[in-house]
């Protein structure tokens, strides 16, 4: 019994060990300045894509929560309107919340997809769907 324990802790030491914290996927914090009565945030392509959702789709929902209007210039995103960092990256946390974060399992591995007129995130780790609101 001795020799299957020691081949056990032997086959423990080579297997790789698991990340099972919660906190692999972090949410970027928005970068950006203040031009006037504008804000620029420079960095909104780079959250768009590293939460893998499509730009105008975060944009609309950034630009509804702040009560902002705005435009994309090349990749990043001018508010017609100052607003501070905090409040924006509050927002983003929201949006990531909503849209991105499987509500079962809480992986970020999900998709947004369309059925009918309904939206739901599709989880590619667990395969949950919910449905999410369409109107934003």
């Amino acid at each position: 019994m001795t020799d299957y324990e020691q081949l056990l802790e032997q086959a423990y030491k080579k297997v790789k060990q698991i990340d099972t914290s919660s906190d692999r996927f972090e949410i970027p914090k928005v970068q950006g300045h203040f031009e006037g009565r504008k804000t620029l945030l420079t960095n909104f392509y780079q959250i768009a894509l590293h939460i893998r959702r499509k730009p105008e789709h975060f944009q609309k929902f950034i630009l509804k929560e702040l009560a902002a209007s705005g435009q994309k210039e090349g990749d990043r995103l001018v508010l017609n309107l100052k607003v501070p960092s905090a409040k924006i990256n509050q927002k983003i946390e929201q949006y990531v919340k909503e849209f991105v974060l499987c509500k079962e399992c809480g992986k970020p591995d999900t998709e947004l997809i369309k059925e009918d007129r309904l939206s739901f995130v599709r989880c590619l780790a667990c395969g949950a769907k919910h449905s999410v609101r369409s109107k934003i």
